[in-house]
C-alpha cells in the first residue's frame, strides 16, 4: 500500500485549465503549476504574477506539480527541493491546444521582457 504524503491529495482535481488569478484579472502566464493539496492552478515564478508561489505562501500548502504537458515533477516549497509524488487526479496538464506562454490572445508581444 502506498503511504499518503501529508500535503498531497491525489484525489483532488485541478481548479481549471489556467491560472485562477490571471484568468480572473485578464492576465497571462509562462507556465502553470498545480497545488498538490487543493488543486489550485497558478502561474510559475517566471510569470509576471507568480501566483503558484503566492498560493503556497498564503495557504501553507507545500507541494506543487507542473501542469505542463509531458511534465510530472513536484516541488516542495518548504525544502526548496524537487520531490517525487503520486499521480494526481486528471487532467494532469493544461489543454494541449493552449499555447505557452498563454492563454492565446492575452500574451503581450514583448512578453520575454516581462518575465522573471
Amino acid at each position: 500500500m502506498i503511504q499518503p504524503i501529508p500535503g498531497i491529495d491525489p484525489s483532488v482535481p485541478p481548479s481549471g485549465p489556467g491560472c485562477v488569478e490571471c484568468d480572473a484579472a485578464g492576465g497571462w502566464w509562462v507556465h502553470l503549476r498545480r497545488c498538490a493539496q487543493c488543486g489550485h492552478v497558478g502561474c510559475c515564478d517566471s510569470s509576471p504574477s507568480r501566483h503558484a508561489s503566492a498560493h503556497a505562501a498564503e495557504t501553507g500548502h507545500p507541494f506543487i506539480q507542473s501542469y505542463e504537458p509531458g511534465e510530472d515533477w513536484f516541488w516542495n516549497f518548504q525544502t526548496q527541493q524537487a520531490v517525487s509524488g503520486p499521480e494526481l487526479a486528471a487532467p494532469t496538464h493544461h489543454p494541449i491546444e493552449q499555447p505557452v506562454p498563454g492563454p492565446a490572445g492575452r500574451v503581450p508581444a514583448d512578453w520575454q521582457r516581462r518575465i522573471h
